[in-house]
């Protein structure tokens, strides 16, 4: 989607469609941060992420309005019911993008161009929003295809042109290369997508492990993923990250830093996959490789990194004599459920409006992420700690 917060919000004030307007905080909060922008506001040099005073100085007469994230996910699910008049494989990658297999679906509506081209016009006419569309012979170059050429457009990415189109690119460019593996790369002499493309596979394994492998495969065209049904979707049962740390955690305060970290990535993943967490576990490792292992059940479900960093404290502080030394801690959410799931309100979940703000809060740094990368805001407190943690995750999601 094109500035799908925006667009959505412009629905609502179509008076700002002619002026420069962006969703973000609170407009009488200086501290407030950009999430989404129209292209009059872009054009001024409004930028996603930036606070809120930096964009009024760039673009004085910028007009803001608040996030509506139950809008967001009404016109997220209408829009793919809209891709589902073209094809029944349809896989959402986030609120505002899915990848679609339109294979079996072209000797009724035409090429893999003119059903885009088709469903562009649809979501145009139905909901007055528009999107890009990218087409291509696999998932990652259909997702750089959306991303080519904004807005409104449709970016055909082909066995002949793929390499004229994307490896001229800068590298960060390439789909899941955040800045910090972009900045790595450099310093390896590799600038652009093609020089990835054309790089020792060998020696960015060396470097970078599987995933070095991975984006060479990407920049080669050759990820081959099949766009995967809703209905054969496994349902994922528990979400969880650990790190084995550089030193050993002594003491309430490493805890709380390494827990706080943890808690960050699981919480962001719950959100991506739009579940909350009805319960903690937290697992430990001390320096001789004994392992405990202890949960608790929340009172109120959640999917932010402050509850859950709470209730994993919880956990660790009635099992863990906190001198004693942690190689390494792992953080799950446990009992999941869907992020809409209704629920009985409990006596003892606190201030719902906090709740619902932090939540709030939750989603803009995803938006921030998504835009500018994982590292691109994170909680003060892990910044330049000597534990080891990078906000590099180790992924222990597991499915039924």
């Amino acid at each position: 989607m094109n500035g799908f917060f925006a667009s959505v919000e412009l629905l609502s004030h179509p008076e700002l469609k002619n002026v420069p307007m962006a969703v973000c905080g609170s407009p009488d909060n200086r501290h407030g941060i950009i999430l989404a922008k129209n292209e009059l506001a872009k054009k001024a040099g409004v930028v996603t992420a930036e606070t809120l005073w930096q964009a009024k100085r760039k673009c004085p007469g910028l007009q803001c309005v608040p996030p509506h994230h139950d809008k967001y996910k009404k016109y997220s699910k209408l829009i793919n019911e809209i891709y589902y008049r073209f094809t029944d494989m349809v896989e959402p990658f986030s609120i505002d993008e899915s990848w679609l297999d339109v294979t079996a679906s072209q000797r009724l509506f035409g090429s893999g161009k003119e059903i885009a081209d088709k469903i562009r016009s649809t979501v145009k006419n139905e909901l007055g929003l528009t999107l890009s569309i990218g087409v291509s012979f696999n998932k990652i170059f259909a997702k750089m295809g959306s991303d080519y050429k904004k807005p409104d457009a449709t970016t055909l990415i082909t066995h002949e042109n793929y390499k004229e189109l994307l490896w001229p690119l800068p590298v960060g460019e390439l789909f899941s290369v955040g800045s910090a593996t972009a900045d790595k790369l450099r310093v390896f002499g590799i600038k652009t997508i093609g020089d990835l493309a054309v790089s020792d596979v060998s020696r960015l394994e060396k470097h970078l492990g599987k995933y070095g492998r991975m984006i060479y495969e990407y920049a080669n065209g050759l990820e081959n993923s099949p766009v995967a049904l809703a209905s054969e979707r496994q349902k994922i049962k528990s979400v969880g990250n650990g790190i084995t740390f550089s030193r050993n955690l002594i003491g309430e305060a490493d805890i709380r830093t390494a827990l706080t970290a943890l808690s960050d990535t699981v919480s962001g993943r719950l959100r991506k996959y739009q579940l909350k967490a009805g319960g903690v576990k937290v697992d430990i490792k001390d320096p001789n490789l004994r392992v405990i292992s202890r949960q608790k059940q929340l009172d109120m479900h959640t999917n932010t990194a402050e509850e859950i960093s709470a209730a994993a404290f919880s956990v660790l502080s009635r099992s863990w004599d906190m001198k004693k030394p942690i190689r390494l801690l792992t953080v799950t959410a446990i009992n999941l459920f869907d992020e809409d799931e209704a629920e009985q309100i409990s006596l003892f979940g606190g201030d719902q409006r906090t709740r619902d703000s932090g939540e709030k809060l939750a989603h803009a740094m995803d938006s921030i992420r998504e835009k500018f990368g994982d590292k691109a805001i994170i909680f003060g407190g892990i910044i330049n700690n000597d534990m080891g943690i990078d906000m590099t995750e180790t992924k222990n999601d597991d499915d039924e």
